[in-house]
């Protein structure tokens, strides 16, 4: 195989060391090759820049591993061509492995353009992209106080959560508070409700009539101390993921269109894979980068089930967040969808696969700059009309009776029967089928 670079580097970069192996050359000749070492500070980064410039490398290739490639990324950014590759699809062949060893391997793929790149989007993306996982974090901390929360009621016979939908809404933290203060009396703790929670103050009575204790109340004092700063943390976060999604509002905008995305989901997508769709090749790729559709399982020309492909991570649990929203907004064909999926599936996939249409759709609004236009609800069904015309023609059929359709407007004699006539013929037919079994049924 020729190569296609006559001067690159590899990177075996470590967290305290970097080996960085030199090929250059012509193409038809074999390559000068110089292995140096250098330490991962940000002067010996800035060395090791200055090196591949005096050197005159133009492309420089690492492995995507961990956190430590990036770093080294901000400082060779925009002085070369970076490549970041995938760790599992750069393997060697099996024998000694050094760290010199991986470096020349890296360098000899990138001399042969053998690296498929990883997306790494713009700078500013990034910026947003820190800001929404961090986020995400935080809100993974703040379900894991509220469940412990929640244990340390239960340990007190605290049945709050059997009758307050929400434990930590309005009504529910003024008893949690109160409960801190020392208040004991359950019909003063039931009081404190609010709103249609009001209606169930028997029943709250009842439930607040524990065994709580001086050891809950100290440590039910934390655990709220705990949810404040997250919450405060979690405001000042979004605060500063709109200020930074600003620039690309107009894509956000639009990805709001699509049912179940709102705009932190909109600003996740963003920050997941920018706005330049260019990095994917069609929207499958995208599913697949993402993890949001089927892997493959064939063997001996058989297709067995299988689970969803690894992806990222965080892309996909904001679509599934996105999908479970859609598939509750009525009169879209996304609801629709999940209705028909549900009735021949577990909820998982059903609601995966939602996420995977909704990650399309994602990828034609980005790409082509427009609004996401709906199908709507009745969608399935003008896809389904032939489908369901003849199998319902052909249980009549088995049934000894002989059926001709014919177009309803008798103007459309003569010509083709449009899909919304059709489906109306079906439902017309499954009507008198059902008719004619109820009189043929024995006595």
């Amino acid at each position: 195989m020729e190569p296609v670079i006559e001067c690159c580097c590899g990177l075996d970069v470590h967290q305290a060391k970097v080996v960085a192996c030199l090929l250059k050359g012509a193409a038809n000749r074999r390559p000068a090759k110089q292995i140096r070492s250098f330490g991962t500070m940000t002067r010996d980064l800035v060395e090791l820049r200055e090196w591949l410039r005096a050197e005159g490398c133009t492309q420089v290739a690492m492995e995507s591993t961990g956190v430590y490639w990036m770093p080294v990324y901000e400082v060779l950014e925009g002085a070369f061509d970076i490549v970041i590759g995938n760790a599992h699809h750069m393997k060697n062949v099996p024998g000694r492995k050094t760290d010199v060893k991986d470096s020349e391997w890296i360098a000899d793929l990138a001399r042969h353009g053998l690296i498929r790149r990883s997306l790494v989007p713009p700078k500013p993306i990034r910026e947003l992209r820190d800001l929404v996982r961090y986020r995400r974090k935080l809100v993974q901390t703040r379900s894991s106080e509220r469940n412990r929360l929640l244990k340390l009621l239960e340990t007190a016979n605290i049945k709050l959560a059997s009758v307050a939908s929400n434990v930590f809404g309005v009504s529910g933290m003024l008893m949690l508070r109160a409960l801190v203060a020392g208040a004991t009396d359950a019909k003063e703790l039931s009081a404190l409700a609010r709103g249609k929670l009001r209606k169930k103050a028997f029943d709250l009575a009842l439930a607040l009539e524990g065994r709580f204790e001086e050891r809950h109340r100290f440590l039910l004092e934390a655990q709220l101390r705990r949810l404040d700063a997250v919450d405060r943390d979690v405001a000042i976060i979004e605060d500063r993921i709109r200020e930074k999604v600003t620039p690309y509002a107009a894509q956000q905008r639009r990805l709001m269109t699509i049912p179940g995305i709102d705009a932190l989901t909109a600003a996740s997508i963003i920050s997941e894979i920018g706005i330049d769709m260019s990095w994917f090749p069609s929207a499958k790729h995208l599913a697949a980068w993402a993890g949001v559709c089927p892997g493959n399982n064939e063997s001996a020309g058989k297709n067995r089930r299988t689970v969803a492909r690894k992806g990222n991570v965080h892309l996909r649990t904001m679509l599934v967040t996105a999908a479970k929203a859609a598939a509750n907004k009525r009169g879209t064909f996304l609801r629709e969808k999940y209705r028909r999926l549900r009735a021949r599936t577990d909820q998982g996939r059903a609601t995966m696969a939602i996420a995977h249409k909704i990650l399309v759709a994602a990828y034609h609004v980005l790409r082509s700059d427009v609004d996401y236009q709906d199908l709507g609800e009745s969608y399935c069904d003008r896809v389904a009309a032939k489908k369901v015309t003849k199998a319902l023609v052909g249980r009549l059929h088995a049934l000894g009776f002989r059926v001709t359709l014919e177009p309803i407007n008798a103007n459309t004699q003569g010509q083709s029967i449009t899909a919304a006539e059709v489906l109306r013929e079906a439902r017309e037919a499954q009507t008198q089928l059902a008719v004619l079994e109820a009189k043929l049924a024995p006595p």
